[in-house]
């Protein structure tokens, strides 16, 4: 079974921000999700795009599960060596949530914060963005490509409710055919049940995994 985990309850393309101020510093962090490298580090030019005038975007991502080291990434982007992408980087693996990246964009004040300073301040920056950030489970879904009689229509939709599978295709030509999303969970009932509901005439063909 597919590993589930809080990831970032954010819209496809939506972020999650936050702001303080560190002797005159601005520190401003902007957190999403990015369940692949190549989308971490997308996100990082974007946001690079949107503060060009800013001193540093320093940054520091997961891809993977919590604590996970087998996807990550950071940098200091111009800070002190290990003041910045690594203190970020390791409150992320700490906070228990999967599949985030964080930018921490600063603009320098005119006050030198020292080594220690900026570790903490960038640290400090993430742990504030993960303090509202609203997360949710991940869903690992199964596809399915399904036929039988149309006789069994009904009972199927009635179970595909009832284990809150998404039916994304339906084909009445010649039986009924559907293509369909299921909760990793409910897959192995749902097989089970269209084997009892069509005394073992429906066709059932498990497709891909793919989280959600």
């Amino acid at each position: 079974m597919s590993e589930t985990y809080p990831v970032p309850d954010l819209p496809p393309g939506g972020i999650h921000r936050a702001e303080e101020t560190i002797k005159r510093s601005r520190f401003i962090v902007t957190m999403a999700r990015a369940a692949s490298p190549e989308a971490a580090h997308a996100f990082v030019e974007r946001i690079r795009a949107e503060h060009p005038q800013a001193t540093h975007n320093c940054w520091a991502f997961n891809a993977g599960a919590p604590g996970s080291t087998a996807q990550v990434g950071a940098s200091d982007d111009g800070e002190p060596k290990g003041t910045a992408g690594r203190p970020m980087l390791t409150a992320l693996l700490h906070s228990g949530v999967g599949e985030i990246v964080a930018v921490v964009t600063r603009y320098f004040g005119g006050t030198l914060l020292g080594t220690g300073g900026l570790v903490r301040a960038y640290q400090g920056s993430v742990k504030l963005g993960l303090e509202g950030l609203p997360v949710r489970e991940r869903e690992v879904l199964v596809r399915y490509v399904i036929s039988m009689d149309t006789a069994y229509d009904g009972s199927f939709q009635n179970l595909a409710r009832e284990l809150g599978c998404e039916v994304l295709t339906a084909d009445y030509r010649w039986d009924a055919s559907y293509e369909i999303l299921v909760p990793e969970a409910a897959a192995g009932k749902l097989e089970a049940e269209l084997a009892r509901l069509t005394s073992g005439e429906a066709l059932i063909d498990r497709q891909e995994e793919e989280a959600n």
